[in-house]
């Protein structure tokens, strides 16, 4: 590039540069990026401008160097800063982040918990988009929808249905609150691999209580509770549950204990074990299983995507989800007593965690979950 073209080039577009030389140097001599720097470089992709090559190689080049605490915040600043955010009419609000790339190995039920929750007294809302790598897995956009939800709100209209009694949560995706970001989904298909937004994306939280907005998300590696907890401090949540989920999720696995991370008024994060047989769960499965009838797509040997039509695997999980929201028996109805207990219990609402149990089964059982489901 020539120096005359250089000089043409706006701030913005220096910056980046200097980031990719910063970042993507090999190895040894690769530098970490300031808060202003990851800032700047993330403003840059997500403008009208921006250069897919440049995106691409600055996405690729934090990964292999590992991203910081800096640069993570840096980039979820940026996205919030052209995010659309607004705040419920109620008091308190439950914000709960399934991974946006969904699940592989089993039928979620994530979709289903905000409903509960808001039978409870608890507002709630979840987010997502319809499909994004590394894994291309069930969402919950793709459930609500093939269990018949409107899944294409705008963020008021889903702010206010957290103050209506008979509804109290919402589903917002990431093409309402997020436009810019969502507008790489093309081109972090393109990239393969995860990247930093695939860390922050689920922490942008579009909708906030008037007075307190609460964080649930789910982690594998033992490495991110921390990077999670103070992702979440530095976004504005007040408190947060970080718990070790079958895929990375919400809800935690069937068969065996789980750690718990959380904090209070964005203090410093604790852990508690916790073990399903406290409340009253056992079952012989991580999570609700495949079907084994699902038909098959290929997947060019990748062992991250997923080998079967998430479409239908959707609407099978619809059916599980809704047939849990009525009660019926069997490991979807146990992901839902379970981590809606999990919430109950942080929040207040009852004073164990085997207490906060009998009262998500109380409104499976009694229909009042599933008519607040409908009501939605």
């Amino acid at each position: 590039m020539s120096a005359a073209t250089i000089s043409a080039l706006s701030d913005a577009q220096l910056a980046m540069r200097s980031c990719i030389g910063k970042v993507a140097t090999g190895p040894e001599y690769s530098k970490d990026l300031s808060y202003d720097e990851a800032y700047a470089a993330m403003s840059q992709i997500l403008s009208d401008t921006a250069d897919p090559v440049q995106t691409a190689v600055l996405f690729i080049a934090l990964r292999m160097k590992r991203e910081t605490l800096d640069e993570y915040k840096g980039v979820l600043k940026a996205i919030q800063d052209t995010a659309r955010i607004v705040k419920a009419p109620v008091d308190e609000v439950l914000d709960i982040a399934d991974p946006y790339d969904g699940h592989a190995r089993g039928l979620p039920m994530a979709a289903f918990i905000a409903p509960v929750l808001a039978s409870l007294g608890v507002p709630a809302i979840s987010h997502g988009l319809e499909i994004v790598g590394p894994k291309y897995g069930i969402t919950q956009r793709k459930i609500l929808r093939a269990a018949g939800k409107q899944v294409d709100l705008d963020v008021e209209t889903a702010a206010k249905r957290l103050g209506q009694d008979d509804i109290g949560w919402s589903y917002v995706d990431q093409a309402a609150f997020a436009p810019k970001l969502h507008a790489l989904v093309p081109l972090r298909t393109r990239i393969v691999k995860r990247q930093v937004v695939t860390t922050v994306e689920t922490l942008v939280s579009p909708i906030r209580g008037q007075k307190k907005t609460h964080h649930l998300t789910g982690y594998v590696h033992k490495a991110y509770p921390p990077i999670y907890a103070e992702l979440a401090r530095f976004s504005g949540f007040d408190s947060a549950m970080i718990v070790r989920g079958v895929e990375g999720g919400v809800i935690p696995s069937l068969q065996q204990p789980a750690k718990l991370f959380y904090y209070y008024d964005r203090g410093e994060e604790q852990f508690i074990e916790i073990d399903p047989k406290t409340l009253g769960i056992e079952q012989a499965s991580r999570a609700v299983p495949l079907p084994k009838d699902l038909p098959g797509v290929a997947t060019d040997g990748d062992e991250i995507t997923v080998a079967f039509d998430a479409d239908i695997a959707a609407a099978r999980a619809a059916e599980f989800g809704l047939a849990a929201l009525q009660g019926q028996a069997g490991p979807a109805r146990d992901s839902l007593v379970y981590s809606a207990a999990i919430c109950l219990h942080h929040l207040g609402k009852a004073d164990s965690l085997s207490a906060a149990a009998e009262m998500v089964r109380k409104v499976l059982d009694s229909g009042k979950a599933l008519a607040h489901f409908q009501a939605g």
